[in-house]
């Protein structure tokens, strides 16, 4: 049997979210989740860990909402959408400091929400990747034995290409490097890509098929296994996804789904 780490994105981001999420990982349909913290909702969410065994790790926003740091806040009231903290990061302008200081900010109200330290640390949309912010995870790993980060550097299909060459190419494969020099990858093989912005099925990466998109990744998980990230919730208003998360919880709390990890002869990771 091939084994599979099914991590669950965006958990604290909105209470109908998290409540989704949790539901599944303490049904055994998830491995791990990855939590926003700088949400309101994530207080009720982080406190909803305590005592659920569920894994958790970090998952670093820092392209929606507001920083937690008075440090980050006072050159960012309001986090930067993706594209621009991409252009920062490659043209080296970047506040390392406060950016240090968010992402300690961060961790400490992971902690003291759940109670626990995070077992990973991943990136909101894949920052924790970008220029000078990879910098800043590798020195956290270096300070935490036990923690591991998410390898964007090969993430496979099916479809999206383009979406997932930018992935890498942004970052990820130079990140993806570094993990395997010090051995501190959650994942060699990353799969989960697909385009929210198609709910009518016209692509092949598109979510109107989330089964059929699974059975696909599913059959490319090699031997040694692989992570896949998902977004599942239910419905909250002014998501901008909030049709991809309902169709995911649906199916990964299905009876179908277990069918599908049976017939691949796969099992979650616990």
């Amino acid at each position: 049997m091939k084994r599979l780490a099914l991590c669950a994105d965006d958990y604290g981001l909105s209470a109908p979210i998290s409540r989704a999420i949790l539901q599944l990982a303490e049904r055994g349909r998830l491995s791990d989740v990855s939590c926003i913290v700088n949400a309101p909702a994530w207080r009720g969410s982080g406190a909803a860990l305590k005592g659920s065994g569920v894994r958790a790790g970090l998952h670093l926003n820092l392209t929606e909402g507001r920083p937690l740091s008075a440090a980050l806040a006072a050159q960012w009231p309001v986090l930067p959408a993706l594209p621009r903290l991409i252009v920062l990061a490659h043209l080296r302008r970047l506040p390392r400091a406060a950016l240090r200081d968010e992402l300690n900010a961060q961790l400490g109200a992971f902690e003291q929400a759940s109670g626990q330290a995070p077992r990973h640390i991943d990136g909101h949309q894949h920052v924790h990747h970008l220029p000078l912010l990879r910098d800043l995870v590798l020195d956290l790993l270096a300070a935490r034995p036990g923690l591991l980060a998410r390898n964007t550097g090969r993430v496979d299909g099916p479809g999206f290409a383009v979406k997932r060459a930018l992935i890498a190419g942004t970052g990820g494969r130079a990140m993806g490097l570094r993990l395997a020099a010090i051995g501190r990858s959650q994942n060699e093989r990353l799969f989960g890509v697909y385009d929210f912005a198609d709910p009518d099925g016209s692509s092949e990466s598109s979510g109107s098929d989330y089964r059929g998109l699974m059975q696909r990744w599913l059959a490319a998980i090699p031997a040694h296994g692989a992570l896949l990230f998902c977004h599942p919730g239910d419905a909250d208003s002014g998501d901008p996804i909030a049709a991809a998360r309902t169709r995911e919880r649906a199916y990964l709390g299905s009876p179908a789904f277990a069918d599908d990890l049976a017939a691949a002869g796969v099992v979650l990771a616990r």
